[in-house]
């Protein structure tokens, strides 16, 4: 598993792109996109969504040291204030050294792994969802956006490259997640450059290795460097030079810090270091955040007494005039990029690493701000006729049979954890305007805010929500009744069983969500399975103590049966929808997962399995056993 391609397509930076098969909501005969009556008007530049004027990037790494994630991170993420007009509206999280044992990354790839659950749910509150997100080993990379600036970005792609053991091992490395934001190119780079005082030079190699393997597809910016703007963090693992541990621990106790920046091995190596040019990085006011024993703010106190460094970095590269005509076709001179703060977080000990934080501020001299699809919804649906969304899409903007809109609360973390959906057919009629209707009974029951998002198959992300509406649908005692004996079912069912469906699918669908923990559609490599958890495998039972005396008073929306399922590849870009490479057969011993037992699955009653015969270009055409639908909604398969 550790030498597999970091590409899901095993081509570098491209990731393997599905469409969403069909779920157990079924759009009637009238549901499909149609023409509506031309009386309807939608507003000819309306947008949903508000395009700031500066946009605001926080920036966090943190080398975890394999620990459990804390409780609560608020603090880091700088979200204490609960005003949404002071946050940002992109947050970028590197991660290093997640635990990546064989054990571990088996139960991630069952399960959504724990830290990339902790960020979620501390930001889903905020109006934050999940852009992207791409694993390679123990080095993550997360994007959050504001789902409002969600139509504004596009051209989603990851790649990462593994520099441990000559290319080998993904110990070592860099992942990436690149963009294009308001009209703007922007790339996001997470690296764990190796370790030692003495291995400078190898950084500056593995840095080098980096940047020049790592490419994307499309018009737009290929190599990392050709973005209009880059940001470069992570664990760089850069040193202090000749000064001895008694005066680099005097300089800090002293607040003499200034004393050690010209002896930073990554300081020097800016005015020696072509690949350098160009590369920012504000002051280093804040004391070396390596290395500490764990569980305290004390410098290492081993045998070892490793000498303290500023081995966390933020650095960020705007594109220079002088560097060629700017990806987004305009002059790139004219993106502007001041940074607000730069710190690190003493109050987080569960690793011997202190996660650091930098937020920024991007000045535009152009904006993108005109969605590719502009959704128009009642301001409340209370009875199920009423559910009728109509959109209008621009003409540059190219449909895909795979495309659909999606049913969300307020507050949802991805774009899989949507609440019902229906296709968005791709049909030629005349006009620009269509409209879909969602089905009764995939619309919840009862009252609670909700916003639609049309996805993008092409694009990877939803390109067209809404403002917030309310659904306020009657539900009668016999309803309530048989869907609490369902749920009850279907929970109970969940809790102890995940069916591993055949890898004959087109594409995974965006099926029904349930009340369930985070999956991976991965297990499709073992047709005829069956997996059983145990009740203390469950996600979260173990986390490390939180830096807070107490957790801030967030109240999340009502979630519902909101999806929390969210696809993660190991050792690459992680796709909405996207593949788990898995090992090709069962391991023999299940010493690896003591804890879960696999067992057959009578695959008679139509199988659940998907074999060529079901592969169509038209999503509408495909038509699953019910046994096969079992394992879509509790397999979490989604887009």
């Amino acid at each position: 598993m550790e030498g597999q391609s970091c590409s899901g397509s095993g081509r570098p930076g491209t990731g393997t792109r599905l469409g969403p098969l069909p779920g157990p909501h079924r759009v009637s005969q009238t549901g499909g996109p149609s023409k509506v009556d031309s009386s309807f008007q939608l507003p000819p530049k309306k947008n949903t969504a508000p395009v700031p004027t500066e946009p605001r990037i926080t920036v966090v790494t943190w080398n975890v040291g394999t620990a459990m994630p804390p409780d609560d991170v608020t603090s880091l993420l700088h979200l204490g204030g609960g005003n949404d007009s002071d946050g940002a509206d992109m947050i970028a999280i590197g991660l290093q050294e997640v635990n990546s044992m064989i054990n571990k990354r088996l139960k991630d790839a069952l399960f959504t792994d724990q830290w990339s659950e902790l960020f979620m749910d501390a930001l889903g509150p905020f109006n934050f969802v999940l852009v992207s997100t791409v694993r390679m080993q123990g080095v993550i990379l997360l994007l959050f956006a504001k789902y409002y600036h969600l139509p504004f970005l596009r051209d989603v792609q990851t790649d990462c490259t593994r520099t441990g053991l000559g290319g080998y091992w993904g110990n070592k490395g860099g992942v990436s997640v690149r963009l294009a934001a308001f009209g703007h190119m922007l790339c996001f780079l997470n690296c764990h450059l190796p370790a030692h005082m003495d291995k400078a030079e190898q950084r500056k190699d593995n840095f080098q290795t980096i940047l020049s393997l790592q490419q994307f597809q499309g018009p737009g910016a290929h190599g990392i460097l050709d973005h209009d703007l880059v940001f470069w963090f992570g664990d760089l693992n850069f040193r202090i030079e000749s000064y001895d541990l008694h005066f680099v621990k005097f300089a800090i106790d002293s607040d003499q810090l200034h004393q050690l920046w010209e002896k930073d091995q990554l300081n020097m190596a800016k005015n020696t270091w072509p690949i350098l040019k160009g590369f920012q990085e504000g002051p280093l006011n804040f004391a070396p955040t390596f290395k500490f024993d764990v569980g305290t703010n004390k410098y290492d106190t081993s045998a070892k007494k490793r000498k303290p460094a500023w081995t966390d970095r933020i650095l960020w590269k705007v594109k220079t005039p002088g560097g060629g005509p700017s990806p987004s076709g305009r002059e790139s001179h004219r993106l502007q990029v001041t940074q607000h703060s730069y710190r690190s977080h003493m109050e987080y000990t569960v690793s011997d690493h202190k996660p650091v934080a930098a937020q920024f501020v991007l000045q535009f001299a152009f904006r993108d701000d005109i969605p590719l699809v502009r959704l128009e919804v009642a301001d409340e649906w209370v009875r199920p006729e009423q559910a009728v969304v109509k959109y209008r899409m621009e003409t540059v903007f190219a449909r895909s049979s795979w495309d659909w809109i999606g049913l969300y609360r307020v507050g949802f973390r991805h774009c899989k954890d949507y609440v019902a959906y229906v296709w968005a057919k791709h049909e030629d009629v005349d006009g620009s305007i269509y409209q879909v209707t969602f089905s009764e009974e995939s619309l919840p029951k009862g009252h609670g805010d909700f916003i639609l998002g049309y996805y993008s198959h092409n694009h990877s992300i939803l390109i067209g929500v809404t403002e917030p509406f309310q659904i306020s649908l009657p539900t009668s005692e016999s309803a309530s009744s048989s869907t609490d004996s369902s749920s009850t079912s279907s929970e109970g069912e969940d809790d102890s069983t995940l069916e591993l469906l055949a890898p004959k699918s087109r594409s995974p669908s965006p099926g029904k969500s349930k009340r369930h923990r985070s999956r991976s559609p991965g297990l499709a490599r073992f047709p005829g399975l069956a997996l059983r958890p145990s009740s203390r495998e469950r996600r979260g039972a173990s986390r490390s103590p939180s830096p807070q005396s107490r957790r801030l008073p967030l109240v999340a929306p009502d979630r519902g049966n909101s999806s929390s399922s969210w696809e993660s590849s190991e050792e690459g870009p992680s796709r909405l929808p996207g593949p788990w490479a898995f090992p090709p057969a069962v391991p023999q011993s299940l010493g690896l997962l003591p804890a879960l037992r696999l067992e057959t699955v009578d695959p008679g009653g139509g199988g659940g399995s998907w074999g060529p015969d079901r592969e169509t270009s038209d999503p509408d055409s495909l038509s699953p056993s019910p046994q096969g639908w079992q394992g879509l909604e509790e397999g979490g398969l989604g887009p």
